[in-house]
Order: C-alpha cells, then structure tokens, then sequence
C-alpha cells in the first residue's frame, strides 16, 4: 500500500501553490503550517536543494472527530501536502494517505474518519 497520491503539475511554483491551496479549501482544508524545507536546510545545514514545501493541511471537522476518538492521534495531524520541484521545473504535488498512516491505530471510529479525509484527499490530489 502507498502511503500518499501524488500528481505532476506542468506550471510555476506560486501558480501551483495556488491551485492547492484552492483545492485543498473546496474539501474543507486550511493551511495551518508551511514548512520551506528548501531555506530550512540552507541555513541549518548549508546544502542547496529544489523547491520544497510542507504544507499542514487542517480539516477542522475531521481534526476534532480524530481528537475525540483517539486523543493522541494529534502526533499525526496535521494532513501533509508536499510540493517539490522536479527536473525541468515541473512541480510535483503529494499528499499523505490518512488511511496507510493510521494503521498502526487500533480504532474503528478513527479508520473510518482516516477513509473520509483519504477521499477528500484523493479528490485535491485528482482536481490539479
């Protein structure tokens, strides 16, 4: 089993940034964190890299149903959503499966939120 979807986009950065962001908010998604992973490695490590972002991604309805059914499961929230820059410019967009990362969960009420959240998910990733 894989453990996020993904898509190529054929567009700039801040034009991709965008459609995410568009996505992820018609499923009911916020932008709770973002993560430049590119300027973060540069200053802490010196290395040069592409283009990469973590964006945390928040439903807020889903958040608190997988707070109250399984109150540590916030060690796995937010959803994240990377976007990363790929040889020619392209920009890759991929999103965690809820349903693969939450295996390890023994909650009944909790796989059934992870299998919602997966399918807004997929319908974000499908929509690009």
């Amino acid at each position: 089993m894989s453990y996020y979807f993904s898509k190529i986009l054929t567009s700039n950065w801040e034009d991709a940034r965008t459609k995410v962001t568009e996505a992820l908010k018609s499923e009911g998604f916020g932008i709770l964190t973002e993560i430049n992973m590119q300027a973060t490695l540069k200053a802490k490590l010196d290395v040069d890299m592409k283009p990469y972002t973590i964006l945390g991604a928040c439903n807020p309805q889903f958040a608190y149903k997988a707070v109250t059914a399984e109150n540590k499961i916030g060690t796995m929230l937010p959803c994240n959503v990377v976007m990363r820059e790929l040889e020619g410019g392209e920009i890759e967009i991929t999103a965690v499966d809820p349903v693969a990362s939450m295996q390890a969960v023994e909650n009944e009420d909790l796989g059934t939120l992870a299998t919602e959240v997966q399918q807004k998910l997929k319908r974000v990733i499908d929509s690009l």
